[in-house]
């Protein structure tokens, strides 16, 4: 039996849960059963989960139990509770992408992120709500139910990955995976108070996650703490022959980055604040109160010795129009594999009508109007007489964007703004407004676009709500961004004298 914490499970960090699994103070299938009771309590509430199976967990978590018992060498992760965005293919286990085109369809494979995280002994909780394929800010967008903010019910979790974000801020998991095509990780971090890490593009494999946009998608961690992120990196993190974009390379030693970062110690470290993400001229659609945890963020980096300097990087203006060229027309490829033929939702096959009608009834019943939206202006950019004036034009701005970040680089060592314009805003504002909605994703754009690793560390409340802040770097220097990121961490958390979530009023009422 088990000694019990002083501290609930569920509002203990996953590296603190690993130390208590490895010395025996706890065993798995109590902290499984402590986030199956909370899930159960709370997320009528939330809507974080789209599918929790309690006995499969508490069935993984017996069999880690086990195997200590045994005395079997196991990893730091092992009998750590996690939940994966509905993105990520999981053998037998329902995967919709937050589809009604895929409802009910059971994988017979893991992703390799999936896969990862099995080997190293995590029990899955359960599967997280999204919006539709990945195509939103907000979670609003998801065919099946609508999730809510933790710091405020009436409020968006952020997007695409708001299931993994309001899970993990809402204490129904440690920490959880999203996947980030033009800041679907970042950006829910941010609003939900959460560490959030996009990996330099091709470190993790994308084998088995459901494609948005090929060039761009990336899975990745979004946990209470940065040196949980680091962990859960280098878990999923490394090459897979499997995946034709994967780079071969070792992962690096991110959690070690990490706790060097909380040391506080930047000395010589050059940081460049992007002038054109909220810098002097450029805060039209940035709220006062982001731009204000913003600039105190960076003094206490300065006071931890970074020589700090203003880096403009003109491109990034142009972020947001090439993303939504180059992103939908990647989708309008991608999603036409989803044609009621070979798996999934099949409408009108009742033997009168031919294979290309049964085919339009399945697409206009099973996407949603967000994802219809972005397949036809996908398609019009990439159709002809128009491919070049439109889709090669964003391929042009992306190169100009990438020369940005690498003239930049001769100057700094990491890039800085604000992750999100604004912290979260209530449900339904944006719905009927694209573009607002589309502006959300201001900041993270230009990363994702160059495909280079970047990290969202809290830095504060504006109106009682989070504020995030984004550590970008250069491609495969994610040390760099878990160095910065747990510097700024540590820092504010020995200003406030407590972690950042441990204020946040959940649903329980209690402290999270």
């Amino acid at each position: 039996m088990s000694t019990p914490v002083s501290a609930p499970l569920t509002s203990t960090d996953a590296a603190e849960l690993g130390r208590l699994l490895a010395a025996g103070e706890v065993s798995s299938a109590e902290v499984t059963q402590a986030y199956l009771d909370r899930i159960q309590a709370t997320d009528g509430d939330l809507g974080a989960y789209l599918h929790v199976d309690a006995d499969a967990a508490l069935a993984a978590a017996g069999e880690i139990d086990a195997a200590r018992a045994k005395g079997e060498e196991l990893g730091p992760l092992a009998g750590i509770p996690l939940a994966l965005k509905d993105v990520v293919v999981t053998e037998g286990v329902p995967t919709t992408s937050g589809s009604k085109i895929l409802e009910g369809w059971r994988p017979p494979y893991d992703a390799t992120v999936a896969a990862r995280l099995k080997a190293a002994g995590t029990v899955l909780l359960g599967k997280t709500n999204m919006d539709e394929f990945a195509m939103g800010s907000s979670t609003e967008n998801s065919a099946y139910k609508v999730t809510r903010n933790p710091w405020d019910h009436d409020r968006i979790p952020g997007g695409s990955s708001g299931g993994s974000s309001a899970a993990v801020a809402g204490s129904l998991a440690p920490w959880a995976i999203g996947t980030d095509t033009g800041g679907s990780i970042r950006q829910p971090a941010a609003v939900t108070g959460l560490v959030g890490h996009k990996p330099t593009y091709g470190s993790v494999s994308r084998f088995g996650l459901i494609a948005f946009s090929s060039s761009l998608d990336q899975a990745g961690p979004m946990t209470r703490t940065v040196l949980d992120a680091a962990l859960l990196h280098e878990a999923i993190g490394g090459h897979d022959p499997l995946d034709s974009t994967s780079i071969d390379a070792p992962v690096g030693v991110l959690a070690e980055a990490a706790r060097r970062g909380a040391e506080g110690d930047l000395t010589g470290l050059r940081v460049g604040v992007v002038t054109e993400l909220g810098g002097d001229g450029h805060t039209d659609g940035y709220e006062p109160g982001v731009l204000a945890r913003f600039a105190e963020a960076v003094a206490l980096l300065e006071g931890m010795g970074a020589e700090v300097r203003q880096v403009s990087c003109p491109a990034f203006d142009l972020a947001l129009p090439a993303y939504y060229l180059i992103a939908p027309s990647e989708a309008s490829s991608n999603l036409a594999r989803f044609d009621g033929v070979r798996y999934g939702l099949r409408v009108g096959d009742d033997g009168s009508r031919d294979l290309d009608e049964v085919m339009a009834l399945t697409r206009e019943q099973g996407f949603g109007p967000e994802v219809k939206r972005r397949i036809i202006l996908g398609t019009y950019a990439l159709s002809s007489g128009y491919y070049e004036a439109y889709y090669g034009q964003a391929q042009k701005v992306r190169t100009l964007i990438t020369r940005d970040f690498t003239s930049a680089w001769d100057d700094v060592d990491v890039l800085v703004s604000p992750t999100s314009p604004t912290v979260a805003w209530p449900v339904g504002a944006r719905v009927d407004d694209p573009i607002a909605m589309y502006a959300a994703d201001l900041c993270t754009l230009p990363a994702s676009l160059a495909g280079l690793p970047a990290i969202s560390v809290p830095c504060g409340l504006s109106d009682g709500l989070p504020v995030g802040f984004q550590v970008m770097a250069p491609a495969l220097a994610d040390d760099r961004c878990y160095t910065v990121a747990a510097a700024l961490e540590a820092a504010q958390d020995s200003a406030r004298g407590h972690r950042f979530l441990d204020g946040l009023a959940t649903p329980a009422g209690g402290a999270a």
